[in-house]
């Protein structure tokens, strides 16, 4: 992804989630997707979608068992 597509993600994912913590890192060797970040704890992928001439981005974001359990 292009810095300036990074940097409108991040602006979006801060004040969706009211998250100034929040990042968007360049995957190296990838350019249809970023990591996501909070402070410096991995929490997802954001992958773009370039279907019938539209831009889409979907957020995955992966929640283990024992992450949950320490929540607890």
């Amino acid at each position: 992804m292009e810095p300036k597509e990074i940097a409108q993600l991040e602006a979006y994912l801060k004040r969706t989630f009211q998250l100034p913590s929040i990042q968007v890192r360049a995957r190296p060797r990838k350019d249809d997707s970023a990591e996501v970040y909070i402070g410096e704890e991995f929490i997802g992928v954001i992958f773009r979608d370039d279907e019938d001439g539209e831009r889409n981005y979907n957020f995955q974001m992966a929640i283990l068992e024992f992450d949950l359990a320490e929540a607890g």
